[in-house]
């Protein structure tokens, strides 16, 4: 029994995500080309490009894309600084860098940092390039 659950925590779990998320984006997208198929068999004056446009799936604009690698980044950084601290709260604590709580505090403000880090400097490079296409 105890051999069962690593493989299906690694195994089972990931691919039956997976297959669910693309099952529903199949799905989202038979409805769509249904009710394309139907409104052009009714032809009753409705015009399907528009009714096409309507179904598409709504895009970001540039800057709401920025806003969200600000969001993002900010908050992976913050929350990376917070287990850095609480990292070292412990390491005073306990006065060893072995200990469990130490270890796993380091790493994941180190991980969370990092990809805080990640977001805000392609934040700061992609606005910069969208500041200079805008002005040409």
């Amino acid at each position: 029994m105890n051999d069962l659950a690593p493989i299906f925590i690694c195994c089972v779990m990931p691919i039956a995500i997976v297959y669910l998320v693309f099952r529903a984006q199949i799905n989202k997208d038979n409805r769509r080309a249904e009710v394309l198929m139907k409104a052009i068999e009714a032809n009753n004056y409705i015009d399907a490009d528009k009714l096409a446009n309507v179904l598409q799936k709504s895009t970001k604009t540039a800057r709401e894309i920025l806003n969200l690698r600000l969001l993002r980044g900010c908050i992976f950084s913050f929350i990376g600084i917070a287990l850095v601290i609480v990292g070292w709260v412990n390491y005073l604590e306990v006065r060893t860098f072995g200990s469990d709580s130490v270890t796993v505090s380091f790493l994941s403000g180190g991980v969370s940092l990092a990809v805080g880090l990640s977001y805000l400097i392609v934040y700061f490079v992609t606005r910069k390039q969208a500041d200079s296409s805008d002005a040409e």
